[in-house]
């Protein structure tokens, strides 16, 4: 099985959007260090995922969930998270989370 996933960073509020075979492992990766391109914005939360049988399926999930349409999706399936995270945003962070 394959998966789309998002994550949250705790340190800038915003959102990342991978996919993977094992979201647990991927997930600790991203927390450790392993991923260049997210090192510097660790810790991360995982809040949301999508399984697919066929890999070329979740590949074009994500794809689409990075797009401005797929943005604007996952913005409205996460808004609880959104909104509590507003609640608990330190200073200095801007308002808004971004996908």
């Amino acid at each position: 099985m394959y998966f789309v996933y998002v994550l949250l960073s705790l340190k800038d509020k915003k959102f990342y959007i991978g996919f993977t075979y094992n979201v647990e492992k991927r997930l600790e990766q991203h927390n450790n260090g392993e991923s260049k391109s997210t090192r510097p914005r660790r810790p991360f939360e995982l809040v949301y995922y999508e399984g697919f049988k066929y890999k070329g399926d979740a590949i074009n999930q994500e794809l689409f969930y990075k797009s401005s349409q797929g943005r604007r999706m996952l913005k409205s399936r996460l808004k609880t998270v959104i909104e509590r995270d507003k609640s608990t945003r330190g200073a200095g962070v801007a308002n808004r989370n971004r996908l």
